[in-house]
């Protein structure tokens, strides 16, 4: 029985990896990061419910969340990223008064915009608008900040597994909808509990 149970969380962190490596491929073009997560996040959860899933599963999420304006959330995401990257590059570059406050609230913000992808990513299911999941992410990231910082937890682990060893990074990244699906999970279990 304890060896079943092992078996079956090892397979799941076996199908994390390889999750991180199809998202990262995926998402090479940088603006289909969004539905390359979305597919990621389906992938996952279908394997722990026990559904039969695959590749082909996950490139038909895959040009599904595209179809569904996945592309136009990732040009969002990127601008959003570059307003931040431009405002700490003013900073930085000026010595104004409150830089170091503005640089850090900057980062923060950053912060927000990517855990409010990742939730949304992982909310997303075929047929859904990119337009009324991303703000309802974003109330989500504020409203939960435990599972906001389970998110950001994840983050630290693919920054950290980059920083080890660039090629970990790609495996690692199927952490983030993994962490986000929990974060999920917890957020639901805690409103159903009440």
């Amino acid at each position: 029985m304890r060896r079943d149970r092992f078996l079956a969380r090892f397979g799941v962190f076996a199908e994390c990896l390889l999750t991180g490596v199809w998202i990262a491929v995926a998402a090479l073009p940088l603006v289909t990061l969004p539905a390359a997560l979305a597919a990621g996040a389906g992938h996952l959860r279908r394997t722990v419910e026990g559904e039969g899933t695959g590749l082909r599963s996950f490139a038909a999420a895959l040009r599904a969340a595209l179809r569904g304006g996945g592309w136009a959330a990732g040009l969002v995401y990127w601008a959003a990223l570059a307003l931040v990257g431009a405002d700490l590059a003013f900073v930085r570059a000026l010595p104004v008064p409150g830089g170091r406050a503005a640089g850090a609230l900057a980062l923060l913000v950053a912060l927000w915009a990517t855990v409010t992808l990742l939730r949304a990513a992982t909310a997303w299911r075929p047929g859904a608008s990119w337009r009324a999941l991303l703000p309802d992410a974003g109330r989500r990231a504020l409203r939960d900040p435990a599972g906001s910082l389970l998110v950001v937890c994840g983050l630290a682990v693919v920054a950290a597994s980059a920083w080890f060893s660039a090629p970990l990074a790609l495996p690692a990244l199927g952490l983030l909808p993994a962490a986000t699906l929990a974060a999920e999970h917890r957020a639901s279990t805690a409103l159903a509990d009440a």
